[in-house]
């Protein structure tokens, strides 16, 4: 059901009034709902909102895996190019006046002279008129232009990439004639039937990657002498200069220990030089094209994580000179430039808040000659304010920015602020939908990494009439690979509402982030590197340490569930550590790391052949013996992401071991299972715990 937008404008004409009377307000919400600190007595906890009444209705599944209603309204807004702030209501796009706070009806944008579209496997641009124009047919069907390579690793969401004034296009050339094939069984055919997809495992032959650049004018394309790695390197994070006469690429070698910022000649294809290069015995992880500073053809925005330990924004010039501008040892999100300001935010207040700021840049008179060296930085500036997490969309003109946040006990608001984080007016202020619910208690805290160098972030739900004489069993839900942070104070931390399901039938729920997530800095995410699992074994059961010591937990009945990596996890921790854990459901797991894809998996793991104790030691082929307690493992039958080679393979070393183990496979389900389907797996989900743990 389409949500609509409530616009509240601010009545007085002084953006500081308003600002003011939107703290109050949050502030009052905040009080109300949130117990701090020292209202607590349990270690580690830094926040908690308090139960619901518990004569409130309790979630049914239907409710809990379909239902739209239980999250906060949100406002659904863009920017258009023009800097109009557009904003979906009543069931239409309407524009909204940023003086006044009128809306108006949006006017029909003019559709682009051309689109560069793929059609199967090959590329076309298409005109007004429908009529197609052939940049690049596809030789045979292991080869296609214009789609996202390297299964979307290394930031890269699609294959074609138009210059600034729409004179080239440049895409992807993907060869996939060395990658092997997986076969997925169809079986909505009569005879059932087998569907091939291209795999590249981890030591195996890996894709060929090029970029063409095709000119409009001329019809003639060109590729990027890109050949500093060999066959299977990665083309990552494609830029072009302002004035589109050169293009730039990171270009990454197979092992990811090396890279290159190349610059190269739009025209023709040449090489033109390597601004820098990234180096790490461990991995280096490109994730952002440059930007370019406003007004400069020089000067350039770069963003790393490798050279002072966490992902900062670097100002760079062509000629290889290299200045941090964030200089804070936290991770930051590049936003915007005008070319006096830069906008970004940072997990610098808190690793579980995202706040906006911004730094003054003054480019020198002639940018081309004196560089990065002859840039004036000014000190940043912290334009959010209230505690949480903060999405920012800025306008194009860098005038305004919409900021969409929650925090733990507030639904959210959507705030549309001047670029110098004046409050201008509050767009959507959402209200609570889960207030007639039996919702429990959330509580958001902190426990110490096994090293004892960090503070991870947990959430834990307590049962339905919550009685501290009682104990109660223990589910712990985990994921806790890369790129992944499931504890943040957004509204209710992140929860899922399957873990207030089974709070709501008597189980305590926890979650927490391990080393190897991310928003933590190089040294937090790259401790798993070459040994997945262990560092993040090692402090997940620092959690279940914190949670056997609290005298309301029944040592004897903690069960653990994840998917995907999670799924990975779920078995680690129950085969080895076998006398903790009773029952465990485990979803498209991740069971032996050469069974997986190159990209992702060489990164974390390197090669096979280099890192051969590493693939044993995280292997759970291996640990099948040692299962112990009762483990569900679920999957979809026709996954293309974690192939059915690796459960399968586990539950054929059960059977060797007679170690007895239960599965379910979805017949006709991807990795995420969907729909009514997953109706149905968190149903068995339910089932499996409430039955044996």
């Amino acid at each position: 059901m389409e949500r609509k937008a409530e616009i509240y404008r601010g009545q007085d004409s002084s953006s500081t009034r308003v600002n003011q009377e939107h703290m109050n307000r949050t502030a009052l919400i905040l009080g109300t709902l949130c117990l701090g600190l020292t209202l607590s007595a349990q270690p580690g906890i830094v926040s908690t909102r308090e139960a619901n009444n518990p004569s409130g209705k309790v979630l049914t599944m239907e409710e809990t895996i379909l239902s739209r209603e239980l999250s906060p309204e949100s406002l659904y807004s863009t920017w258009t190019e023009g800097s109009e702030l557009v904003i979906r209501k009543d069931n239409k796009w309407q524009v909204y006046d940023i003086k006044s706070g009128a809306l108006s009806d949006l006017k029909a944008q003019p559709a682009p002279s051309l689109n560069a579209v793929t059609k199967g496997q090959s590329l076309y641009l298409v005109g007004k008129d429908g009529k197609e124009t052939p940049v690049a047919v596809s030789e045979n069907d292991q080869i296609t232009y214009g789609q996202f390579t390297s299964r979307n690793e290394f930031g890269i969401e699609g294959g074609i990439f138009w210059s600034p004034d729409s004179s080239k296009v440049a895409f992807y050339r993907k060869d996939e004639s060395k990658v092997t094939t997986f076969p997925l069984l169809d079986i909505t055919t009569r005879t059932g039937s087998l569907v091939e997809i291209k795999y590249p495992m981890a030591g195996m032959d890996s894709e060929n990657v090029q970029l063409g650049i095709y000119d409009i004018a001329s019809g003639k394309t060109v590729y990027a002498q890109a050949n500093d790695f060999g066959y299977d390197q990665y083309l990552t994070n494609i830029s072009w200069s302002p004035d589109a006469s050169k293009i730039f690429i990171q270009v990454l070698d197979r092992s990811q220990k090396h890279m290159k910022l190349n610059m190269y000649n739009a025209a023709d294809g040449s090489f033109v030089k390597t601004i820098l290069t990234e180096d790490n015995d461990r991995y280096v992880e490109p994730q952002n094209p440059v930007w370019f500073v406003k007004g400069s053809d020089n000067i350039f925005l770069y963003r790393t994580d490798n050279r002072d330990g966490y992902r900062n924004l670097y100002l760079c010039d062509l000629e290889g000179n290299v200045r941090r501008l964030t200089a804070t040892d936290a991770d930051v999100e590049y936003i915007a430039n005008d070319g006096k300001y830069v906008w970004y935010t940072s997990a610098e207040v808190s690793p579980v808040e995202n706040h906006l700021f911004r730094v003054s840049i003054k480019l020198p008179k002639s940018a081309a000659t004196k560089g990065v060296p002859a840039v004036k930085v000014g000190n940043p500036e912290r334009l959010t304010k209230a505690e949480g997490w903060h999405t920012i969309a800025m306008s194009p003109d860098c005038r305004h920015y919409t900021d969409s946040w929650s925090s733990l006990c507030n639904p959210g608001m959507t705030d549309l602020c001047s670029s110098d984080g004046k409050v201008l007016a509050s767009l959507l202020k959402a209200e609570d939908p889960t207030l007639d619910y039996a919702y429990t208690e959330i509580s958001l805290g902190t426990v110490k990494s096994a090293d004892g160098l960090y503070d991870n972030y947990y959430r834990l739900i307590k049962p339905k009439d919550f009685d501290p004489a009682k104990k109660y069993p223990v589910i712990v839900y985990v994921y806790g690979g890369p790129h992944s942070q499931m504890v943040q104070n957004t509204f209710l931390a992140q929860l899922r509402r399957w873990e207030m399901y089974m709070a709501q039938r008597g189980y305590l729920v926890y979650v927490q982030d391990n080393r190897g997530t991310q928003n933590r800095g190089i040294e937090f995410e790259q401790a798993i590197h070459g040994q997945c699992g262990q560092a993040e074994m090692a402090d997940q059961m620092e959690g279940v340490k914190m949670l056997m010591d609290l005298p309301f937990v029944d040592k004897d009945r903690i069960g653990v569930h994840g998917w995907s990596y999670g799924g990975f996890m779920t078995i680690s921790l129950i085969t080895n550590y076998p006398d903790v854990f009773k029952v465990a459901v485990a979803g498209g797991p991740v069971i032996d790391w050469k069974w997986y894809e190159v990209m992702y998996g060489e990164r974390y793991m390197d090669n096979p052949a280099t890192n051969p104790d590493g693939y044993a030691k995280t292997s759970l082929i291996n640990k099948a013996k040692d299962l112990k307690g009762k483990l569900l493992i679920c999957q979809g039958a026709i996954d293309p992401v974690v192939v059915w080679e690796h459960s399968l393979s586990f539950v054929r070393e059960c059977i060797k071991n007679n170690v007895q183990v239960d599965y379910f496979p979805y017949p006709c389900a991807e990795h995420n299972v969907m729909g009514k389907d997953r109706v149905h797996l968190h149903d068995k989900i339910t089932m499996y715990f409430e039955d044996y743990l």
